[in-house]
């Protein structure tokens, strides 16, 4: 019988005494809604965007990365698929899912570079 009186205010302390509040389970709950929400849900979210933008703004003379480990230069760009030149005359078509990383940023055209060469000897 003293281990059971000895213990009570521990149990009182930690709502072992049965009652138990419904807002302590509401607030936990609230608690692992949120830590899933930010640990796991935001995160893949924005992945996902990121993944998004890089395959929209593909174009040909990127160097990719499939997710096979394939690495080629964009030969060619449809709607739904891309053609990666692998070697001179080697040529593979990937579905634009399958393209994993982009390496290497074509170059911009040499007009945008002599225009912006320009605007920086006209401010000197």
């Amino acid at each position: 019988m003293n281990v059971l009186t000895g213990s009570l205010p521990i149990m009182q302390l930690f709502g072992g005494s049965g009652g138990g509040s419904m807002s302590t389970t509401i607030v936990t709950f609230g608690l692992v809604i949120a830590i899933f929400y930010f640990l796991i849900i935001r995160p893949q979210n924005k992945k996902q965007k990121k993944t998004k933008d890089m395959l929209s703004a593909l174009k040909k003379g990127d160097r990719v990365q499939s997710i096979g480990g394939i690495r080629g230069v964009v030969h060619n760009v449809s709607d739904d698929s891309v053609v990666v030149k692998v070697d001179d005359n080697t040529k593979l078509e990937f579905a634009k899912s399958a393209i994993g990383d982009v390496l290497e940023v074509s170059a911009e055209p040499k007009k945008v570079e002599k225009a912006s060469e320009s605007e920086e000897s006209e401010t000197e």
